[in-house]
């Protein structure tokens, strides 16, 4: 039932010799009182050479239709209240008929899109600067898959430059094979400072670093086992923070040496097609505007950045096919996505146009970026153990004898370390405080999931038996929250269109909100069965879709906290 679509035609029906549908309008009042939708009518008044109100009265008077429970005219808008009855009942039973499925729609079936997101370094911690990257794109591809679009996802792991040879060339002379098993990631980091603070007393270390880096562009049998085991190492630790996060595997971990052999066509093509300019030492292609050139090969012949990136537009395109490519990547690489998008466009392929940059904020503590803790990278990992930690205080404090206390602690935790992310706008910073974080109360995770746990001890009482809708009494916190639940495919809607994981997270507040105020004003168990089954009905579709609204952002919902 699409209302908007209902009210639309309906007037249409009224003014179609005078006016095409997109010219009606329709609004949402500031306040439920004054309607539930309102249509403003000076655009009709110079068309029909009426006044704005005499054209809403006319309305007023020829709309007939049961969902309207009743018209209004005010200062030139037609408003109108939706019958309220009728709405509930359609909105209880399709929520418990489709469940976790409501807000599907088939808008992308058939069409493909590529996400790439999340991208930690090799033989580096993941560290906090690629969490937002990672739960924006987790929440890209859940929305994006409620939308009937196929997700391709794609951890676009940085393995390849110099500083493997670097490596390299460190544990040949330094390393120890048991003690990289036992920490990898710690352990390859210690090797590449240790690198770095010989070189200094030592320049021609960089030398060998380079010859090490060749011999592996070379195929060097021993200089790819090394690479080789230092990413399944590398992978093998992230694996662990992705499985704290409850982020599924990727469809293809598909890094930087991954199109060592896919550029040389790209630049053949440019080359070929006039592209290509010689200046300065490098080859460029020059852009449009105040767009500087953008540098495609070194003078030495060694490819950049975004060769790279070209080469793995082209890939996906052709092994994908996509409607759309996704890259969520940080506001600082604004510049090379436009010269990425234009590059493509100049080769004569429309196709650019699908390229999106999902550019984000960063990560403050006090106000400063949350990267370094006295010069050292903050592992991920490390943060959501500390969270999980302090959630498992908190539920002690509250809760001592809940059953499975460390799985919940660790939904509670992680969930609030994802929603601080989520409920921001992406390109905004975002300020992490442990304590705030974790609140029970106000806009944060642990206040949805213990809204949600609460519904779930109310669900208890169902008892599962039949109820007459038309005996439903509907005050304005059931209608609050029935209204809010009608919006929720509409909410879905506004997330893909924007990429933006906020428009979920703060609708779902809102919906909490509705409920806590629902909840504080009705007593729903009560001694009249009918009644308390009708409430626990509403009870039961805001928990799926609050539910499903969390599942989307990729938090878990705790039946008990």
């Amino acid at each position: 039932m699409e209302l908007k679509k209902i009210i639309k035609e309906d007037v249409y029906e009224i003014l179609k010799d005078f006016i095409s549908l997109d010219n009606i309008i329709i609004e949402i009042p500031k306040t439920r009182e004054l309607g539930d939708y309102a249509i403003p009518c000076f655009a009709f008044s110079k068309i029909l050479r009426k006044s704005p109100q005499d054209i809403a009265n006319m309305l007023k008077e020829k709309l007939n239709n049961e969902l309207y429970e009743k018209v209004e005219v005010v200062n030139g808008y037609l408003n109108i209240f939706i019958n309220k009855k009728i709405l509930t009942e359609y909105i209880i039973n399709k929520i418990l008929t489709e469940r976790n499925n409501y807000g599907n729609n088939n808008e992308g079936e058939g069409k493909n899109i590529v996400i790439d997101y999340s991208s930690p370094n090799i033989a580096k911690p993941f560290g906090v600067g690629h969490l937002r990257s990672t739960v924006i794109g987790n929440a890209l591809k859940h929305i994006c898959e409620k939308k009937g679009y196929k997700v391709i996802s794609i951890n676009h792991l940085g393995d390849w430059g110099t500083q493997f040879g670097k490596l390299i060339y460190a544990y040949k002379t330094w390393g120890d094979e048991k003690r990289i098993y036992e920490n990898p990631i710690d352990e390859l980091k210690n090797l590449y400072v240790r690198f770095h603070k010989e070189a200094e007393n030592n320049p021609q270390l960089e030398d060998e670093g380079r010859k090490w880096f060749k011999k592996l562009e070379d195929g060097d049998p021993e200089a790819l086992r090394l690479w080789k085991w230092f990413k399944e190492e590398s992978l093998k630790e992230f694996t662990k923070t992705y499985d704290l996060l409850g982020i599924n595997k990727f469809d293809a971990y598909h890094g930087e040496a991954f199109y060592n052999d896919k550029m040389e066509p790209i630049i053949a093509e440019l080359d070929q097609k006039g592209l290509l300019e010689y200046s300065e030492g490098a080859y460029i292609v020059r852009l449009e505007g105040d767009i500087p050139p953008a540098l495609v090969k070194r003078s030495d012949g060694a490819t950049l950045y975004l060769t790279r990136d070209l080469a793995a537009a082209f890939y996906r395109k052709k092994n994908y096919n996509f409607a759309e490519a996704l890259y969520v990547v940080g506001n600082e690489q604004t510049l090379h996505f436009n010269q990425l998008k234009l590059v493509i466009e100049k080769m004569g392929y429309e196709w650019s146009k699908d390229i999106k940059h999902i550019s984000f904020g960063m990560i403050l503590q006090d106000g400063k970026k949350m990267s370094t803790r006295q010069g050292k990278n903050v592992k991920l990992h490390d943060v959501l153990l500390e969270t999980i930690s302090l959630a498992k205080k908190y539920i002690n404090e509250r809760n001592p004898d809940l059953d499975n206390i460390d799985e919940v602690s660790r939904q509670i935790g992680v969930g609030a370390v994802i929603f601080n992310d989520l409920k921001n706008y992406r390109t905004s910073d975002i300020e992490f405080n442990l304590e705030e974080i974790l609140k029970f109360e106000g806009e944060t995770g642990p206040y949805l999931q213990y809204t949600y746990a609460r519904i779930n001890s109310l669900l208890e009482h169902k008892k599962n038996i039949d109820i007459d809708y038309k005996d439903l009494e509907i005050n304005e916190y059931i209608w609050n929250l029935i209204f809010r639940l009608y919006n929720f495919p509409e909410i879905i809607t506004k997330a893909k269109e924007n990429y933006d994981p906020s428009e979920i997270a703060k609708y779902l507040i809102d919906l909490a909100q509705d409920f806590n105020k629902f909840y504080a004003s009705e007593k729903i168990v009560d001694q009249d069965e009918k009644r308390t089954e009708m409430r626990l009905k509403i009870c039961e579709i805001v928990a799926i879709v609050l539910e499903e609204g969390m599942r989307i952002l990729g938090i878990e919902a705790p039946k008990k906290m």
